[in-house]
């Protein structure tokens, strides 16, 4: 059986709430509702998506990811930017931007080696981490702001998890697999 699978960052309780708030202010430029808005306690950044994997490789990318991860610091995500974000011909985002720094593009890299390492197929060809606030048809009519509402928070990463995704009737339904915590900064 096939699971559909993500390692993404965990969003503490503070920046999901000005995320949510951010993504109301947000809402003015779907005109013609076609946003499907994600609910604020599904949040989180994603690093890297795997597609479908087995329930085998979920053990094989648990034990690449403690083993790459090991000496990983936690370090400070600053997320600062809202953009249209088109995925694929039929979906395109919403998303909330982190600044990619050496930290975090070093993660990412890390994740996809460790993706690799667990001979996991993965499309990571323009690929951003972000953090999804809504999902729309790549065709659609959503009115790209000329300028965006500012962002600028900061969110610890302190660790790294392996979501499965499921489609449910209100939006897609993630269950942690395993989560690697990161050395402390201190």
């Amino acid at each position: 059986m096939k699971i559909r699978a993500f390692f993404a960052l965990t969003l503490p309780d503070s920046v999901v709430r000005w995320l949510a708030d951010h993504a109301d202010t947000l809402c003015e430029y779907d005109r013609k509702t076609e946003v499907s808005w994600v609910d604020s306690d599904r949040y989180h950044l994603t690093l890297c998506f795997l597609g479908g994997i087995s329930l085998e490789q979920v053990e094989e990318l648990e034990r690449c990811a403690r083993e790459k991860l090991a000496d990983f610091s936690s370090f400070q995500v600053h997320i600062n930017a809202a953009e249209y974000y088109r995925v694929s011909r039929s979906l395109a985002l919403i998303a909330a931007l982190p600044d990619v720094n050496q930290e975090l593009e070093s993660l990412h890299d890390l994740m996809v080696d460790v993706a690799d390492a667990a001979d996991v197929n993965h499309a990571d060809e323009d690929f951003k981490p972000h953090i999804t606030l809504g999902r729309l048809p790549g065709i659609n009519k959503f009115k790209t702001p000329e300028s965006w509402p500012a962002i600028d928070i900061f969110s610890l990463a302190d660790s790294v998890v392996l979501f499965q995704s499921k489609q449910g009737e209100d939006g897609s339904i993630y269950t942690p697999l395993f989560e690697i915590p990161l050395q402390d900064l201190a």
